[in-house]
């Protein structure tokens, strides 16, 4: 049941009741015909969806849907625990919502996992696949360890300070675009201790690697060669393990390259996704 809808010039706002759990959800252009099918982003650690918003703004020609983890943003708390599985079954009740069947997979960082998750528990749903700064999971080459302890502290949402003194560290290239910095910090709502501590241990002694060459899609890997939380060799490790990829580094992009290099990322997206199906033709000519 959909309990409230909230409509702006760019996109459009419910609270959905998905497998048991209120979720705020943001979708742009459904109403709007396409050739194109939805994407369905899976949004990083205690990121609100407004932090990802400017991407979804961009993909003009094709719908994105995306929400808020419990305790993220505008969700409510969660009153449990949830994994990979649970959750990525509840984005299907998302999409059962909103009408849709299949859907183009996106996700950054640790949305990068879920996406992973989503594609191999739910491949009749899943076209393509785009991993953004992610990784495999627990086995992962780890980032810098000043980075990381600074990553998992919530005083990043709610102090102004640290997050301002401690940018550099996290998201590295970002600082290099004028403005960037402050908008970014400027569309950030911290997520509840317990939303936030849940999505932490979500993750726990989860990966994909030995189901990623079971992976039968088409996938874009993304990464940034400055990130210092998600090393670009990760990226590397992924290409290797699933068969119908293709990696591309932003060379001076850190950990939120799909902002600073928003244009860059858009372009890359659209060849991505509007390319031909080669994953098809290679089973057909099997």
């Amino acid at each position: 049941m959909t309990e409230t809808t909230e409509e702006t010039s760019t996109a459009t706002y419910e609270m959905i009741d998905a497998g048991g759990r209120t979720l705020r959800v943001a979708h742009w252009r459904l109403d709007q015909a396409s050739d194109h099918p939805p994407i369905l982003f899976f949004n990083g650690i205690g990121a609100n969806i407004e932090a990802v918003a400017p991407l979804a703004e961009k993909l003009t020609e094709r719908a994105f849907v995306m929400f808020d983890m419990p305790g993220v943003g505008d969700s409510p708390e969660p009153s449990m625990p949830y994994n990979p599985f649970t959750m990525c079954w509840t984005a299907t009740h998302v999409l059962d919502r909103l009408g849709l069947d299949v859907v183009d997979v996106m996700g950054v960082s640790w949305g990068g996992a879920m996406a992973q998750h989503f594609a191999l528990q739910h491949p009749k749903r899943t076209r393509r696949v785009v991993l953004a700064a992610t990784t495999a999971g627990m086995l992962m080459v780890p980032g810098k360890p000043a980075a990381l302890t600074k990553m998992i502290d919530p005083r990043r949402y709610v102090d102004p300070e640290f997050m301002n003194e401690h940018f550099m560290t996290l998201y590295g290239g970002m600082t290099k675009r004028p403005g960037s910095k402050a908008q970014h910090i400027g569309r950030l709502k911290p997520p509840s201790p317990r939303g936030y501590l849940y999505q932490l241990i979500a993750m726990l002694g989860w990966t994909s690697l030995p189901a990623l060459p079971f992976l039968d899609k088409e996938v874009l890997i993304m990464m940034g060669g400055e990130d210092s939380i998600v090393p670009p060799v990760n990226g590397k490790i992924l290409a290797a393990a699933i068969r119908h990829s293709r990696l591309e580094m932003f060379e001076d992009g850190g950990h939120l390259f799909l902002l600073t290099h928003a244009d860059e990322s858009v372009a890359m997206l659209r060849d991505f996704l509007d390319a031909p199906d080669t994953a098809a033709e290679l089973k057909r000519a099997a």
